[in-house]
């Protein structure tokens, strides 16, 4: 009987078919909500009262429409309506206009605006602050604490990410917090599911603490400014102070918090990977059989060991101690720190990497030893962003050829500790006494070593370092008092004098640069110019829907809805209004487009048009039921989360989001 068996040219024609299939699919979803959206555009138009409000709605309609299904980047959408509303000066005749829409005059005026150049500013700061190693200290904080219990380590990580992410972008707070989370995973035997989602809610949260913790809270004091100019001398609204937020956004922090440490078993989930089961372990695991694992051991003061060189205990127990540290004495670790002759003293800390059940033999056969729980002493030192373990080649052109480990002193003139040496398809490990065997070219070493040594090791011709994505960031621990410095000037600027925000904010920035702390090229690669375009090109589009009446006339068309309703319920309906916007297009563009429309509702009922205004630039940071959000983009991937999990842990936090922030609002403002 005739069996069928697929090619995999025919597999590979069915995948391209399947593709097709999906690509079809996605063109009729779009062409489809196009034409629903051209006709939404053309009833509005013909119920505009002016020939230059039904332009205004259509080209809002049509940003919108950009936004929502993405058909091309956010910020080329942004760029395009920004040109649009410029030609409409070359155009107006055509479209019946006495004048174009936005005055040409002032179209690129957004990048020049308080707004764009606060948050270039505060991109540079925080920069600056994770290149001098301010972050890693913080972590060292954490895992020192923190222990093993979730209900304690949540509390911990979440408040310290939304206290950083009050004075810095959320997605930097929660990118610099990625490789703290997964350490912490590691050594609590924590899933990273439970942790990550905690920390990337409170991360988004911490952007409402202060007026600098989001883009939209920055942009917000302009686009008051904007809606000043048109409303009459006493009914102008006055600007938001640094810390006018902070009650709300403390609120919501803790709301946040509280909600993961009471509910956190029930609506997240707990996925079987951990910090410590990630992809690299596996690989070195699954490669050349190593299970070795980081421990950190304190030598007792009658303890057997003392006065015992290194030499004398790792081959024949095969650990391998990669770190020291004397009391009251600098850890040990890298080029020239320790090498076999190293003597060990009483209340001596050792970091060493081994697998289990050897250094189980190694504690029992000496008294007081005490073996921790969780890496403390080098938390810092031996963290994922500075330490790791690397596969390094002896090229046929090396000078090492024939010697061995011993003979260069590998750990103390490179600073990289060998576990294991692969030649032949085979791999000896600790206890083959490796390091007595002279190298052949094409050996494979296994090393654990501090990223700065395998930096200078892969400019070497005796080795070629075969993982290359290592961490290669050079950190400044030098310059902290200059970053510090710095930052509290600017902060201090911020809070006690009524100079700009931008001004206040890149004098931090140029100080650091000026300083050494950043060179201008990171400092520029620190910058999302993508969120600067984004932002610059959407403030045009915010001044034709407030200047034309746009905003005034939807606002009187919402009126007719809500506006014999109580002013709380009418507020609770824009920040409902807000959270749907920031989850189909960007909470900056939400900002822009709905500001407005809450000043000019809240006139129209008799309420503060600036807590109108605030709402929305509260409410756009409630971006929780589905990972459209940076950080909950950033998060997805590592803590192995579907939109499920986003749905149900999300949907609870924006209810509570919600309620929390209508409430603190009446009762502080």
């Amino acid at each position: 009987m005739n069996q069928t068996v697929d090619t995999p040219l025919e597999e590979k024609d069915d995948s391209s078919q399947r593709n097709n299939a999906f690509a079809k699919k996605d063109i009729i979803k779009k062409v489809g909500a196009l034409a629903i959206f051209a006709l939404l555009a053309l009833y509005l138009a013909s119920i505009s009262p002016t020939i230059t409000i039904a332009w205004v709605v259509v080209i809002l309609v049509l940003t919108i429409y950009l936004f929502v299904f993405e058909i091309v980047d956010i910020d080329v959408a942004a760029i395009s309506i920004m040109v649009l509303l410029g030609l409409t000066s070359l155009l107006a005749p055509i479209m019946g206009l006495e004048e174009g829409l936005v005055d040409t005059k002032h179209l690129f005026d957004g990048f020049s605006s308080n707004a764009v150049m606060s948050i270039i500013a505060v991109m540079i700061i925080g920069a600056g602050l994770d290149k001098t190693g301010i972050m890693s200290k913080v972590s060292s904080f954490i895992l020192n604490i923190g222990g093993t219990s979730e209900g304690r380590i949540i509390p911990i990580i979440s408040s310290t990410v939304a206290i950083i992410s009050s004075f810095m972008q959320n997605v930097g707070a929660a990118a610099l917090f990625l490789p703290v989370v997964s350490k912490i995973s590691s050594r609590s035997n924590i899933p990273m599911s439970r942790l990550l989602m905690p920390m990337g809610f409170c991360a988004i949260l911490g952007g409402t603490v202060t007026m600098v913790g989001s883009s939209p809270l920055i942009l917000l004091n302009d686009l008051i400014e904007t809606s000043n100019i048109v409303l009459p001398e006493g009914s102008k609204m006055e600007l938001w102070s640094l810390f006018s937020t902070t009650p709300v956004g403390l609120a919501l922090v803790a709301t946040g918090i509280l909600y993961f440490v009471i509910f956190g078993k029930l609506v997240l989930p707990a996925t079987k990977e951990t910090g410590s089961k990630n992809d690299d372990l596996r690989y070195f695991e699954d490669v050349y059989g190593l299970r070795y694992t980081l421990h950190e051991v304190v030598v007792g003061d009658q303890s057997l060991l003392i006065g015992k060189n290194l030499d004398d205990i790792e081959t024949e127990y095969k650990i391998r101690v990669v770190a020291t540290k004397r009391p009251r004495q600098a850890s040990q670790i890298g080029p020239g720190a320790i090498d076999r002759d190293t003597s060990i003293e009483a209340k001596m800390v050792l970091a060493i990497i081994s697998e289990s059940h050897d250094l189980k033999a190694f504690l029992q056969k000496y008294d007081h030893l005490e073996k921790r729980k969780t890496i403390k002493t080098f938390a810092d030192d031996l963290s994922p962003s500075k330490t790791g373990i690397a596969e390094v080649l002896i090229p046929p052109s090396s000078n090492l050829i024939g010697k061995s480990a011993r003979d260069v002193w590998l750990r103390k003139t490179y600073g990289t500790a060998m576990i294991g040496l692969h030649r032949n398809g085979e791999t000896l490990h600790e206890g083959d006494d490796i390091r007595s065997i002279p190298f052949q070219s094409g050996d494979t070493l296994v090393v654990y070593t501090p990223w700065e040594a395998l930096m200078r090791i892969e400019n070497s011709s005796d080795f070629v370092v075969i993982n290359k994505n290592f961490p290669h960031e050079e950190v400044r621990p030098k310059k902290i008092a200059f970053a510090a410095i710095f930052f509290f000037i600017s902060l201090y600027m911020v809070l006690f004098t009524d100079i700009r925000l931008s001004i206040a904010l890149l004098t931090g920035a140029t100080g650091m640069i000026l300083t050494g702390v950043l060179n201008i090229d990171e400092a520029y690669r620190a910058v999302s110019w993508k969120t600067v375009f984004l932002l610059a090109s959407l403030i045009p589009l915010g001044i034709a829907v407030e200047h034309s009446g746009t905003a005034k006339w939807i606002a009187e068309q919402t009126l007719s809805v809500v506006g014999h309703m109580p002013i709380w319920v009418i507020q609770t309906a824009v920040a409902i209004l807000a959270t749907f916007f920031t989850l189909v297009m960007s909470n900056v563009g939400a900002t822009v487009l709905l500001v407005p429309l809450a000043v000019n509702i809240a006139i129209g009922v008799g309420a503060n048009p600036a807590v109108f205004a605030l709402t929305v630039a509260i409410a756009t940071s409630n971006s929780f039921l589905i990972p459209t959000h940076q950080v909950n983009a950033l998060i997805m991937g590592p803590g192995g989360y579907r939109v499920p999990d986003f749905m149900k842990a999300g949907g609870i936090m924006t209810l509570l989001f919600l309620v929390v922030m209508i409430v603190m609002m009446n009762l502080i403002y």
